[in-house]
């Protein structure tokens, strides 16, 4: 490797390890996406208020929730009084869920709902309607009480969208007890800013018990908790009669993780889920042993080539070139002697008729033509020198002897 290239190498490795680090001690931008989960620390998270429950309601057992309305309520003790919080940005309940929580509420029981939305059947049955001013002019927004003890103070809210308050409520059953002003500016028209109050808490009484119902939501999340706004939160929780048990809601929540793959079904059944993990487990541990034990591949060897017959040819080319036909049909006799011998087993040293008549029984041969031969054999044997055409005969009946 030459010396630009290694310039080049180490300028790349020094570029990619600052992005590296850079990425690393660079500040995280702030997540100011409402989620109200108790596990969330983000400003919209509930953590604090989730952390402060047992301070809030000391006689209370809190039981977090991660599981639908419908199968808390069903399976509940109902001789046990208890309390419900809900705190996101939308609640929506479905029809079962309302019937549940309303049969809840019936004997006697108290449910907190923060949203800015409970679901159109709830807010039918309990005769209510929400509305939203989208004029409402970002920090401006104000929170205040109505309870004697609690209206000497405002509570600021100075980020989020706070555009929803109760429009219309049942005023037989229903009591104000907070409300929002905020500051309205609308700038298509020419029309001067506008201060409006709403009620944004409510207590409707439904049977024996009570929905506490507030269209802030954000007033409950970690940012405001932790700016000043903790005593707002207290205040409206005094409201809720501290009972044996308190249930959270963690499963209506919009930052709530869920599991959208094709395995959602196997993963939420436990006795699925562990025969999956035990299948990958048992697999992988096949895997392993398996290419331990495996014998190595053998590599294929290629077998040595049979070169005799290039050998032959490349003797033949040089005894044709030297023009030594003497040595090549001695060599050609010595061969086909030795050849008789290994495989008929007769003795060569003496060639005469018994050596013919022998040759020729065990050869299944011709007499005429093994006698033809051997004489042939010998008269060249006798000679001291030879030609070419000599040669190319005693090949010609060798060759047909063989055959």
């Amino acid at each position: 490797m030459d010396r630009r290239s290694k310039i080049v190498i180490v300028v790349f490795i020094v570029v990619m390890l600052g992005i590296i680090v850079t990425e690393i001690v660079r500040p995280k931008p702030i997540n100011w996406r409402p989620s109200y989960t108790a596990v969330d620390k983000i400003p919209f998270g509930c953590y604090v208020l989730y952390n402060e429950l047992p301070t809030i309601f000391p006689e209370s057992t809190i039981e977090t929730v991660q599981e639908s309305v419908y199968d808390v309520l069903s399976e509940r003790d109902t001789l046990q009084a208890a309390n419900y919080i809900f705190i996101n940005e939308y609640i929506d309940l479905d029809t079962q869920e309302t019937h549940q929580l309303l049969d809840f509420v019936n004997q006697g029981n108290t449910v907190f709902i923060a949203a800015t939305g409970f679901g159109w059947e709830l807010m039918d049955t309990l005769n209510i309607d929400i509305g939203s001013d989208y004029s409402l002019q970002e920090g401006t927004a104000t929170l205040d009480l109505t309870h004697d003890a609690f209206t000497d103070r405002t509570y600021e809210l100075s980020r989020g969208v706070f555009n929803s308050h109760f429009t219309s409520v049942d005023s037989t059953n229903t009591t104000v007890l907070g409300h929002i002003t905020y500051t309205r500016s609308t700038y298509l028209d020419d029309k001067p800013e506008e201060t409006v109050t709403r009620p944004n808490f409510i207590k409707t009484n439904f049977g024996k018990g009570q929905f506490l119902l507030s269209a802030t939501p954000q007033a409950y999340a970690n940012y405001y908790m932790l700016k000043g706004n903790a005593d707002y939160v207290t205040q409206t929780f005094s409201y809720v009669t501290d009972r044996e048990l308190l249930y959270w809601d963690n499963y209506k929540k919009a930052g709530r993780v869920i599991i959208d793959s094709p395995m959602r079904f196997v993963l939420n059944q436990a006795s699925l889920k562990w025969a999956y993990y035990l299948s990958i487990l048992g697999i992988l541990l096949f895997v392993l042993f398996k290419g331990k034990r495996e014998q190595r591949i053998i590599p294929v060897v290629e077998p040595l080539k049979n070169s005799s017959v290039e050998f032959a040819k490349a003797v033949g080319s040089l005894y044709h070139q030297n023009k030594d036909y003497t040595d090549l049909i001695h060599k050609k006799i010595n061969y086909f002697l030795a050849d008789v011998r290994n495989h008929y087993h007769v003795d060569t040293a003496q060639m005469n008729e018994r050596t013919i008549q022998l040759l020729a029984a065990k050869s299944g041969k011709d007499l005429d033509q093994t006698k033809k031969l051997i004489e042939y054999i010998i008269r060249l044997k006798n000679k001291s020198s030879h030609s070419e055409q000599e040669s190319i005969e005693l090949n010609k009946k060798i060759t047909a002897f063989k055959q």
